[in-house]
């Protein structure tokens, strides 16, 4: 999934935006869950992008770690962002050691995207906002008005990620793909 992100996200305008037909999404989820092959490259971008958000949603306590959402949210309200390049980086240890890798990959196709923002009107900005939602959630159910406040929180997290992802998981973010 993250391949094909990489490879056609940037080229396409809308990524993560758009949704995937509901119908295919559903369908493509069974056959993956029940350990079927699947040819991803024969479907829509956008089925992808969905299922790929609908995995995200569906790791148990997210992939930020629900137990440390306190200080992720509080991460944006520090001084400068090298001291908010450090707390991210110090949180980044605390993650178990798989959700580090996939975070690294995943904020790699952002970045890919990102680069592009001009042909595919996906800047850092309407990234996060399509993304974040997927990547941390409270531990506990609020009210609307807190959840609110808390997406906005984390969206301007993952645009900070996206932004300075190269500072913050290292140069080599660039070519985890290889030469695809």
């Amino acid at each position: 999934m993250l391949s094909l992100l990489y490879q056609e996200g940037p080229s396409t305008e809308g990524i993560f935006r758009r949704s995937g037909s509901a119908k295919t999404c559903k369908e493509l989820k069974e056959k993956l869950d029940s350990g079927a092959e699947v040819d991803l490259a024969c479907e829509s971008i956008f089925v992808t992008a969905s299922l790929f958000k609908d995995f995200l949603r569906n790791i148990p306590g997210s992939i930020l770690s629900s137990q440390l959402c306190d200080k992720w949210v509080s991460v944006m309200d520090q001084g400068n962002n090298e001291e908010k390049i450090k707390s991210i980086q110090r949180l980044i240890e605390q993650l178990p050691r798989a959700n580090v890798v996939l975070l690294r990959y995943i904020f790699g196709v952002l970045h890919g995207i990102e680069m592009r923002s001009e042909e595919n009107q996906m800047n850092a900005f309407n990234l996060a906002i399509c993304i974040a939602p997927s990547l941390l959630w409270p531990p506990v159910s609020s009210t609307p008005d807190m959840e609110s406040e808390f997406t906005k929180k984390i969206s301007s997290l993952v645009q900070f990620l996206t932004e300075n992802c190269c500072r913050i998981f290292g140069e080599e973010i660039n070519s985890l793909f290889g030469e695809i």
